[in-house]
């Protein structure tokens, strides 16, 4: 009661603050979108600092209701709390990753240790506990719908999981570890922006365009001078070195995990995830990477069937050095599909203006879900790169709204991803408040007498972070903790990776792949030379992408980052008692080793730079992405087999699979799509890789 009467009290002392501060109240202009002009820096911590106030009064009502607990005054009366909180770290969060200026980055280290002790004295609340408890143990008896038992079984285990079965000690050292590693893995990624923007200024290309550069150089010692610079990031021996802070990530990991009761890091993290256990995903992995590399292997010959041609040629030196090497295979594999399929990407990206791909994207959407995109050209957006629409359904009503945040700069992360800026959700009066979304790229940025043209797999980026798009745009579900992208990690990429297979379909093509210069639609013999080349070079991208997610298994897979001297990854810095620390290259190396991976491809995120792992949420969930690529394409089978546009299995997987976020457990709302389980062939099919097995 104290609490919420000091909150009443701030409330009405700020209230006339309020005009002022945006993120202290619902945002009824600007389509219901954040009103950006308005926000300014000194905002952030005190709306932070009230929305945590607020929040916590929420629990401190539930705790202090005399009733019997129910779903309604404990379960839902908590998915209702934070809307303050929401807002502001909304904006917070997204703007930290795409402008992230010193000052925001500052801000954000500020923010981060209060936000993890906020959520330690909710998660740790023995008298918030004994109430959901109380529900858990009874769920059977309650009369909830699925959706409702999902919410229960969620809030029950972050309990589990941040430790409310500990002693008081064990506790405090749970708080330490969770603050510890909040503010680790901000660094991470601080450091790793800093290294990309080094990169950039060094060579004059982006971590988004190496892989272009090194496809198209033929400038053989450039080549590797920018392979050495770029698979070398976050390892330097500077202060924006990463190798201490991967070490330091993963004792507070491994100590976090044992607190809990689970052997490693993987134990804990999958135990909520499709696959549930690390030997699961181990021999999944087993079962792609070995084909791929097989694979692989065949795509050296030919490539290096090419390079001897230049040896004859006089351009490479007649001796040992001119044979494949990691920095050679984006270029010579580019040549070899030019010679196997009469294909490059200087003949394509110019049918691949970046506004003609995203008008695909919307048409392709409008056919499979009637889905309708309205450019808002008066909106407030957060930087004049920023783009907005407003997304209605069929029959007029509001979907949502969407920002497309397409370009690079140099406070903005590599990659591309989507985020929401407010969730769905159902509020207590029956009121379904639509999400706000955003996807963002690093597609190269137009210049004054060229727009942006894409490549062919910067055209399934912009389809794939739509997929996610969508997830979070046609959320049906009442309860915010489970709508829209919030599922298990190995799910959240099914809606992502099936959106891809439209991309390059002959009749999507021709309502957007058109010449900047001539408007022509693309020729139908250009069609066929992409369509045919769809399965080129998958032995490599498999691999690449396999390795990736074997090494990240591999670090979370760790019980402890001491190891015995003799270790063949032993550091020579002591850690006691006769250990010594991971040498986290070397570690890298020995897994490398382990897993059979062919000296000419590396794994496609180093540890040293593996911000999904170290920073965004994939860590031992990297895997996820192959896992949810074979409940794609065995459920795209399902379209093929049914016409891919045909209504009846596009409406199926929108309300069973888009519509439902993280409502039901998800091979159940799989089923429910497809009739049946997953084929796990489907990937080795629709890669190529089925006959390397």
């Amino acid at each position: 009661m104290k609490r919420i009467i000091i909150v009443l009290a701030m409330m009405m002392s700020m209230a006339g603050c309020n005009k002022v501060n945006p993120f202290l109240f619902e945002w009824k202009s600007n389509y219901g979108m954040p009103p950006f002009d308005e926000i300014r820096e000194g905002q952030y911590m005190l709306a932070v600092k009230m929305g945590m106030r607020q929040q916590a009064s929420d629990v401190d009502a539930i705790i202090a209701n005399a009733d019997e607990p129910t779903f309604e005054n404990t379960i839902a009366a908590y998915d209702r709390s934070g809307g303050t909180l929401d807002r502001v770290t909304g904006v917070l969060f997204n703007l930290s990753e795409t402008d992230a200026t010193p000052a925001m980055q500052r801000l954000v280290e500020k923010v981060l240790p209060l936000l993890s002790e906020h959520n330690d004295n909710i998660f740790m609340n023995p008298y918030f506990f004994e109430r959901v408890k109380y529900l858990y143990d009874r769920k059977g008896s309650l009369g909830l719908d699925r959706e409702q038992e999902m919410v229960l079984d969620n809030i029950y285990r972050r309990f589990v999981n941040n430790g409310i079965s500990l002693d008081e000690a064990g506790q405090a050292r749970m708080r330490e570890i969770n603050r510890e590693l909040s503010s680790l893995e901000y660094e991470f990624g601080n450091r790793l922006l800093a290294e990309n923007n080094a990169f950039a200024d060094r060579f004059g290309v982006t971590v988004s365009e190496y892989a272009a550069e090194m496809a198209s150089c033929s400038d053989r010692a450039r080549r590797e001078e920018l392979f050495k610079a770029y698979s070398s990031r976050g390892n330097h021996g500077d202060r924006n070195d990463t190798k201490e802070l991967v070490l330091d990530i993963m004792r507070l990991r491994i100590e976090k995990s044992a607190l809990l009761g689970y052997d490693t890091p993987a134990d804990q993290i999958l135990s909520d995830k499709m696959a549930h256990d690390a030997a699961t995903v181990d021999a999944f992995l087993e079962t792609i990477f070995r084909p791929a590399v097989a694979k692989a292997e065949e795509e050296i010959a030919d490539m290096q069937a090419i390079m001897d041609e230049d040896v004859a040629a006089g351009i490479l030196p007649d001796d040992s050095t001119s044979v494949i090497r990691p920095w050679d295979w984006a270029y010579y594999a580019e040549r070899v599909r030019e010679r196997k399929y009469n294909l490059n990407e200087a003949e394509t990206r110019p049918y691949f203006r970046m506004e003609n791909v995203r008008e695909g994207v919307f048409a392709n959407a409008h056919r499979l879900y009637g889905l309708n995109f309205r450019k808002l050209d008066s909106v407030q957006v957060y930087h004049p790169d920023v783009e907005a629409f407003e997304v209605t359904d069929s029959d007029g009503s509001l979907v949502g709204y969407l920002m497309t945040d397409y370009f690079p700069r140099s406070t903005k992360r590599g990659g591309a991803w989507m985020n929401n800026f407010l969730p769905q959700y159902v509020d207590r009066h029956g009121d379904d408040h639509r999400p706000v979304i955003v996807n963002v790229g690093n597609f190269t940025k137009p210049t004054e007498d060229t727009p942006s043209l894409l490549t062919l797999d910067e055209v399934g980026t912009m389809f794939h972070e739509f997929g996610h798009a969508l997830h979070g745009l046609l959320s049906r579900c009442t309860y915010k903790t489970v709508s829209g992208t919030s599922v298990a990690r190995d799910f959240v990429e099914l809606p992502s990776q099936i959106n891809e297979n439209w991309a390059f379909q002959p009749e999507v093509l021709a309502t957007y792949a058109r010449h900047y210069q001539t408007g022509e639609v693309i020729p139908d013999s250009l069609v066929a030379k992409i369509n045919a080349a769809s399965k080129f070079n998958q032995g490599f991208i498999t691999t690449e992408l396999a390795a990736a997610a074997i090494l990240d298994m591999k670090w979370h897979e760790l019980s402890s980052i001491e190891v015995d001297a003799d270790c063949p990854y032993a550091s020579s810095v002591p850690a006691g008692d006769g250990k010594m620390l991971i040498d986290p290259e070397k570690f890298e190396s020995y897994v490398c080793g382990q897993m059979g991976l062919i000296d000419e491809i590396i794994p496609r995120y180093r540890t040293t730079y593996f911000n999904h792992i170290f920073n965004s949420g994939y860590s031992a969930g990297y895997y996820s992405y192959l896992w949810a690529e074979v409940l794609d394409k065995d459920a795209f089978e399902l379209f093929k087999k049914n016409g891919i546009f045909d209504r009846k299995t596009a409406m199926s997987f929108r309300r069973n699979i888009l519509e439902r976020g993280g409502s039901e457990d998800p091979m159940v709302l799989y089923r429910k799509f497809r009739g049946d389980d997953p084929d796990p062939a489907a990937l080795l099919r629709a890669r190529g890789l089925a006959d390397s097995l």
